[in-house]
């Protein structure tokens, strides 16, 4: 399994292991599943249970087709409807555990899925063969869709514990100092907490700089108004964030 390096806002890199062809097959059959219960379930309700196949006794075949592309239209942009609400992952891929993914550490946009679900006309093209090759030949497993819209697909698989998460022991009497915490996402605060333990191993101190004030200008805090060391400070940010949003273990 293959790794690919995402930039984070923070510029610094941080590694994950790349979704396998053979997971993002088996979740495109998972999604493909089902899609056709979707359409059979479709079929069954309009022509027994509400019993209007007669409505297309009279119409020509262009007319017909009509009807059916507007009976199956939700399997067609499954796909993309799906990635956009759920941050990347169709039931199929929440199943294998596989996320989509900005390469360039950004959060992906409608349009960037929008333009992999378009370029997956040409990728199922020949029985899937064209995006077959193009994940196998690629560095980080894409298929033309991913190049074209600068994403790749990664596992979420990899062996974590509460270090590797947002959340972070705190004593029931613990009291908070930043409550503009609340500014922060549940993403923003992965990235920090992530960042600054890879840090802390390597004893970069450069990294937990730049950390601590993009910390500070995020939420509007004086450089040295903190009166703690940058690492003391980073670590009340993350304790400040569990307590405010509820995520103490």
């Amino acid at each position: 399994m293959s790794q690919i390096a995402i930039n984070t806002s923070q510029n610094v890199n941080i590694n994950f292991n790349t979704a396998s062809v053979g997971e993002r097959m088996l979740a495109f059959i998972i999604d493909l599943l089902i899609r056709v219960a979707f359409v059979v379930i479709v079929f069954y309700t309009f022509f027994n249970i509400l019993d209007l196949g007669y409505l297309l006794s009279g119409l020509d075949q262009w007319s017909v087709m009509a009807v059916y592309i507007v009976l199956t239209f939700p399997t067609y942009i499954y796909p993309v409807v799906f990635e956009s609400l759920t941050e990347g992952q169709t039931p199929g891929k929440k199943l294998m555990k596989i996320r989509v993914v900005k390469i360039d550490g950004y959060q992906a946009s409608f349009g960037d899925y929008m333009i992999r679900w378009i370029f997956r006309l040409v990728d199922v093209s020949f029985a899937g063969v064209v995006g077959l090759v193009s994940m196998i030949i690629t560095k980080n497993n894409q298929r033309l869709g991913d190049i074209a819209s600068g994403t790749a697909v990664i596992s979420l698989k990899n062996n974590i514990n509460i270090s590797h998460t947002i959340l972070e022991n705190i004593h029931e009497d613990y009291i908070p100092s930043f409550p503009q915490v609340i500014a922060l996402s549940d993403n923003d605060m992965r990235i920090i907490k992530d960042n600054y333990t890879k840090a802390l191993k390597i004893d970069d101190r450069q990294i937990i700089t730049k950390l601590s004030n993009k910390i500070k200008s995020i939420l509007k805090l004086e450089i040295d108004a903190t009166q703690m060391t940058e690492r003391q400070f980073i670590n009340v940010i993350i304790k400040d964030y569990n307590y405010y949003t509820g995520k103490d273990t």
